[in-house]
């Protein structure tokens, strides 16, 4: 069993292809069942952020996971496959364990170190945990990803790049945001929002200066709660528009939500603190038309403005430090997994052999009368030390090439030497993933 991950990103395709395979927690949910239902898969999990969906699965067959679950992602975002080919891809085993540990750290991400990726890491293991779609592999590899992410953060000081998405689009904006009459508008209440009201009030923007607007007005409520910022009713968000100078938007919308008439009509009616107004457009799908930047007084600031911004960032030693963590895990993980892959067979050949030397020590034992309880002893040993001695060299040398792929091949070539009872090896397994 091994692990496939097969993806898109920033860096593999463009944002209008991205648009369309974004998921939602609902589709991702969906998209993960789809995958298990196929025959080679066995555990699966999906990550999807603003620019980057990712199924990562558990797999016992690799040619036909991949042709299964790319089958899958380019159904779902509508592409033919070679629309999917030229713009996936395809990570496996040692690989996938690699680039996973690199997304967590923020490594891949279009914000270089940005610590928002590893929140999103996080829901994609407990949605998968809770949907029993993620079993012993996946949530072992996940774990781990979580841990790097975390200790890249606490190691180094990566966050000076750039914490998250939403605080480089904060920046991008310029010193309005600090301006004392300056108003926000936040168009959505889900984990982005929440962060950006977050962002904003931690960078000293009075609360009464920001309002949120989502669909489900409890949900908006809930940041009001929290922050003390104000809401107000789907219903009534053209209104705010038009009273505001900067425009948050990540909504998680199908479509457009803020179209170049909507726009226009709100700065004609006017009452903002200027004639500027600013849109942070962190969605994916995007919620503002394209045409919307093209209108006089308009700025626009989205994932594509972000990405080049990024691509001048001046990469810092930190960055290197978290590079050299990452490769370290790395190592660590696949040595420690190989190590379980091998110890099963190194304990069933001692088995093997304690079962052999009891039950030849029992025979020679019934034909020899008379013997001192000293000797009976004596013959024991003898016969425990030839099977230890017979045994030590395989197992030594499994051991030795446990963090190569030599080793996993030398394990099967000691089961079918030794002729170890499959069932043997099973239970070993499972007494151990039992006891930890």
């Amino acid at each position: 069993m091994s692990v496939l991950v097969v993806g898109m990103s920033h860096r593999s395709a463009p944002i209008d292809v991205l648009e369309r395979a974004s998921l939602d927690t609902d589709a991702a949910v969906k998209l993960a069942h789809r995958a298990l239902e196929t025959a080679s898969v066995t555990e699966a999990a999906v990550i999807s952020t603003c620019n980057r969906v990712e199924v990562y699965v558990e797999a016992d067959r690799f040619h036909n996971a991949l042709e299964d679950v790319s089958h899958l992602l380019a159904e779902h975002a509508g592409l033919g496959r070679e629309d999917l080919v030229s713009h996936a891809y395809v990570h496996y085993d040692d690989s996938a364990v690699a680039h996973l540990f690199s997304v967590a750290a923020g490594m891949d991400s279009m914000i270089l170190g940005e610590s928002q990726i590893l929140g999103q890491v996080r829901q994609a293991l407990h949605t998968g945990q809770a949907e029993s779609t993620v079993g012993s592999a996946l949530n072992a590899l996940f774990q781990q990803a979580l841990r790097i992410g975390k200790r890249g953060h606490a190691e180094t000081g990566i966050d000076r790049l750039a914490p998250s998405t939403v605080t480089a689009g904060l920046d991008a904006v310029g010193d309005v945001v600090l301006e004392p009459d300056t108003r926000f508008l936040v168009a959505g209440a889900g984990t982005m929002a929440s962060l950006a009201v977050r962002t904003l009030v931690e960078r000293g923007v009075e609360p009464r200066r920001i309002m949120v607007a989502n669909r489900t007005f409890q949900r908006a409520y809930e940041l009001v709660a929290t922050f003390g910022v104000s809401a107000v009713r789907w219903e009534a968000l053209d209104v705010e528009l038009a009273a505001a100078d900067v425009v948050i938007s990540c909504t998680g919308a199908a479509g457009s939500v803020f179209e170049t008439d909507r726009v226009a009509a709100a700065l004609a009616r006017g009452g903002r603190r200027s004639e500027e107004m600013v849109f942070v457009d962190l969605a994916l799908p995007r919620d503002v038309a394209p045409g919307v930047g093209e209108l006089d007084g308009v700025t626009v600031i989205d994932l594509v403005t972000l990405a080049a911004r990024s691509e001048n960032a001046e990469l810092a030693g930190d960055v290197e430090q978290v590079r050299a963590i990452v490769a370290d895990e790395v190592r660590s993980f696949l040595a420690a997994k190989a190590q379980s892959r091998v110890t099963p067979t190194v304990k069933a050949l001692r088995s093997m052999a304690t079962e052999v030397v009891e039950a030849e020590t029992a025979r020679l034992l019934g034909r020899l009368d008379g013997l001192a309880p000293e000797q009976v002893e004596q013959v024991r040993i003898a016969l425990k030390r030839v099977a230890d001695k017979l045994i030590h060299a395989p197992t030594v040398r499994v051991q030795q090439l446990v963090d190569g792929p030599a080793g996993l091949t030398y394990a099967d070539a000691l089961s079918d030497l030794f002729a170890l009872d499959p069932a043997t090896v099973d239970a070993v397994t499972q007494v151990k993933g039992g006891k930890g």
